[in-house]
């Protein structure tokens, strides 16, 4: 029988799903397929280390038929999640990905470059934002309440942990992502020379 769709915990068979929704949102919140061609780049460093580094912080829109089309997953303390991505998760996968050769020439080499950096993510502008996070929906799952309700989910869950505020990243020229943050009360970070991308931030209390 079809359950109501809304968030839950994830879970290990979700893998597949997880890699796909990264993949079809990657491109500035549209589909990557065509500048990646190795469909597992982008889920290796935007999705799935999060959800085998911190599971208990990772969290999906279920469609009501267990299949999930929407995500949430992060960390509650950035730098010791760097430390553990070095540490756990390049070793199982570099070796699909090795680190490129002189400067990047190509979207997937710019890519893996970011895998092979994974320190970029510690910069002290944000230290008083120790928790970060990544979240998507599939196309037909957005503008609907179900990326609010997984912010809602995944800010408890840090607030259960003790942590008090959160930041992320995002292409600044993604405008309806800002709107859509905007909305839920993060506000900017001022971090010097950010290239393409905006930061932005707010406490992980209650009010959404």
């Amino acid at each position: 029988m079809t359950k109501p769709a809304g968030p839950r915990a994830y879970h290990p068979d979700d893998h597949a799903a997880l890699s796909d929704i990264c993949v079809r949102t990657a491109d500035n919140g549209g589909d990557s397929r065509h500048l990646y061609p190795d469909r597992e780049l982008m889920p290796t460093i935007f999705a799935t280390p999060y959800a085998y580094l911190e599971p208990d912080l990772a969290f999906v829109i279920d469609d009501g038929t267990g299949r999930a089309v929407g995500y949430i997953l992060g960390t509650a303390d950035t730098p010791r999640f760097v430390t553990e991505f070095r540490k756990r998760w390049l070793p199982l996968v570099e070796d699909g990905f090795p680190q490129p050769e002189g400067p990047p020439d190509t979207p997937s080499e710019e890519m893996t470059a970011l895998l092979h950096n994974p320190e970029r993510m510690v910069l002290p502008e944000l230290a008083a934002h120790p928790a970060h996070l990544h979240i998507d929906l599939l196309p037909d799952w957005q503008r609907k309440g179900y990326g609010r309700a997984l912010m809602r989910t995944f800010l408890a869950a840090l607030r259960a942990k003790g942590v008090e505020a959160v930041h992320l990243s995002m292409l600044t020229s993604n405008t309806p992502a800002r709107a859509f943050y905007d909305r839920l009360g993060f506000t900017e970070i001022d971090v010097p020379d950010p290239g393409p991308v905006t930061y932005l931030g707010r406490s992980t209390a209650p009010g959404l």
